[in-house]
């Protein structure tokens, strides 16, 4: 049996092997995964994003418990991105410690994914291991930034619900309106919402959302003119307080996108953007993979001792004639 048939049964063991070939760029797991494509487009896609500290790992854990105490038969993927460990290029596996709970259910499959230098909070290869893992049967499948900041906005255009969590007292308010974070957010999460200046945070926030309307996202994913407001939510992850209300929240936007056009305009943006990101690595590598012998190098050593700008050096590899 090949490893797309595999996974497509469910096989955890398949699955895991799928999404390290994935991780290496193996050519066989981007063979697998590119016969498991008709496969996809069924899960829920939720993000989590917010500042280090904010408690998203926790907050990960008991929402992907909470999905699985309702309705929910089928298992909850989770694909936490972590920092790069600068000693052996993996994930450090903090967030792993944090979701000890969901861990040990097996209806809950957890990855995983180093950075690997990756900005915008997640890895290189995670769109890629989101699709296998809706292929698998997965119908609600958590991404869990690395926690950037600022950064942080890569995940709008892979998820159909992004949350963002924020917490008292770190300042982060300010962070996200200065940074433009509230623009990606479908649902706010205040967390730790038991200490004090929470009020003070749900306050900012809800006046940062007044001022600034409903988003361009948002006013292009409706066709039907209704537009979504952005709930703030209280949770304190810890305790699993309010993280109840925060599944009505996911499945309300969720049905919110169906019933309104959104999530099919949500899908085509992600494709958009995954289809330029793919058409940007393989002109890049196929044209670095076509120049003389040192010619890379050359380049940048020009740019280095500052003998010519690096629009410059672009033109001279491209063979342009420069005045």
């Amino acid at each position: 049996m090949d490893l797309a048939r595999r996974v497509r049964t469910g096989d955890r063991r398949a699955l895991a092997r799928l999404l390290t070939l994935i991780e290496d760029e193996d050519g066989e797991g981007l063979v697998e995964l590119a016969r498991l494509y008709p496969d996809t487009g069924r899960a829920h896609l939720v993000g989590i994003t917010g500042a280090p500290g904010t408690g998203k790992s926790t907050l990960v854990n008991k929402l992907a418990l909470a999905l699985l105490a309702g309705k929910e038969t089928t298992p909850v993927g989770v694909i936490a991105v972590d920092p790069t460990s600068p000693f052996t290029g993996g994930a450090i596996l903090g967030d792993r410690i944090r979701m000890r709970d969901a861990s040990m259910d097996d209806r809950v499959f957890i990855r995983s994914m180093a950075t690997r230098g990756a900005l915008g909070g997640l890895a290189r290869r995670t769109a890629d291991a989101v699709q296998a893992v809706d292929a698998a049967g997965f119908r609600h499948i958590l991404v869990e930034t690395v926690g950037a900041g600022q950064a942080e906005v890569e995940i709008a255009r892979l998820a159909h619900t992004t949350i963002v969590v924020e917490a008292p007292g770190m300042g982060d308010d300010v962070q996200a309106i200065k940074a433009g974070i509230l623009e990606i957010a479908d649902i706010l999460v205040v967390n730790k919402a038991d200490l004090p200046g929470a009020d003070e945070t749900v306050r900012a926030l809800r006046a940062a959302l007044d001022l600034g309307g409903p988003s361009r996202r948002e006013r292009a994913a409706r066709s039907d003119g209704e537009l979504w407001t952005v709930p703030i939510l209280r949770t304190v992850a810890t305790r699993g307080d309010g993280v109840a209300d925060l599944v009505q929240a996911v499945e309300s936007h969720r049905r919110h996108l169906e019933q309104g056009g959104g999530w099919r305009s949500r899908e085509r943006e992600r494709a958009r953007s995954e289809l330029a990101d793919r058409l940007r690595e393989e002109l890049t590598a196929r044209f670095l993979g076509g120049l003389g012998d040192g010619a890379w190098e050359a380049a940048v050593e020009k740019v280095a001792e500052r003998q010519v700008s690096p629009r410059t050096a672009v033109r001279q590899l491209l063979g342009e004639a420069v005045e």
